[in-house]
């Protein structure tokens, strides 16, 4: 995983405090065709509600790698096109691995999900065609939401993942990890590129909940496929691990509709925070990224 950091630096005149460097890494996670669908083995639904939120990612991802750098090219702070460029090489390399290890599931019984994806890719080419603006507001509001959901997910690291499958665990939280790391840019450009409140507060919903909705067509596939879906027992489930995400990352979308929300106001979970500084001290950065002991009662970092 060579690492490209970008510099320090301020934005759009707010003496606001300076970047943290974000890291590109690069060829973290590969996986075998037998690779688990059902890798949480306590929570086979969660499971496949994780893994239909990374179908979306293939889908997602590349429109937002596309939208940054189209709006990277109006932008004159050196800075803000040095952290778009980050930005876009991280989720560069997030939907490439998801796209690896969605292809490992798709050969284990889960062709449904092929109608799913193409009606995917219909739509984000349809929100392609949309003003840049519009598109940069979906893209912050995304964001926005993904810190609630890495806090979640971290928080309740051990709960959640105890005793799951070690690669496709340390897959999800390392995404989750550079999700926080890069918070501020999709911000900073939209506030750089086509400032305002309500097209921003509008952002969040329709970024937030698209993402959801897609997600729940790829899960409800998944767990069709399972013949799960139709169990009222798994449905329960369902239901309670989806009002569990909603709470865990609800907060952080009512956050980024306030007016005068900035990521920078909010506080990196600490296990986040280790994890970035294990990996720069990491003498073994070019070799495979260590994996999470999913086995420990505390799950530390991985270096």
């Amino acid at each position: 995983m060579g690492g490209i950091a970008s510099g320090n630096g301020s934005h759009d005149g707010k003496g606001l405090a300076p970047r943290s460097p974000i890291t590109v890494r690069q060829g973290a996670f590969t996986f075998a065709e037998d690779t688990p669908a059902h890798w949480i083995p306590h929570a086979p639904e969660l499971a496949q509600m994780i893994n239909g939120a990374s179908f979306v990612m293939p889908h997602l991802e590349p429109f937002l790698v596309a939208t940054l750098g189209e709006a990277a090219k109006r932008i004159e702070d050196p800075a803000v096109r040095r952290e778009a460029r980050d930005f876009c090489m991280q989720e560069t390399q997030h939907y490439r691995t998801h796209r690896r290890f969605n292809d490992a599931l798709l050969g284990q019984g889960y062709e449904s999900l092929a109608e799913v994806e193409a009606e995917m890719a219909a739509a984000y080419a349809r929100l392609m065609e949309r003003p840049l603006a519009e598109r940069l507001a979906y893209a912050a509001g995304f964001e926005a939401m993904t810190l609630g959901v890495t806090d979640w997910l971290v928080g309740n690291r051990v709960e959640l993942f105890r005793g799951a499958h070690a690669g496709v665990t340390s897959f999800i939280l390392w995404h989750m990890v550079e999700e926080t790391e890069h918070k501020l840019v999709a911000h900073d450009v939209y506030q750089a590129v086509s400032p305002g409140y309500w097209r921003r507060a509008t952002g969040v919903l329709h970024g937030s909940l698209d993402v959801i909705r897609w997600s729940r067509r790829c899960y409800r596939a998944l767990l069709l496929a399972d013949r799960r879906w139709r169990r009222p027992s798994s449905r329960l489930r369902v239901w309670w691990w989806a009002a569990r995400f909603l709470l865990g990352a609800g907060p952080a979308v009512l956050r980024a509709m306030v007016p005068g929300h900035d990521p920078r106001d909010i506080k990196d979970h600490p296990w986040v925070r280790e994890w970035i500084a294990g990996h720069a001290r990491s003498a073994e950065r070019s070799a495979p990224m260590p994996l999470i002991d999913t086995q420990s009662a505390a799950m530390p970092v991985p270096f």
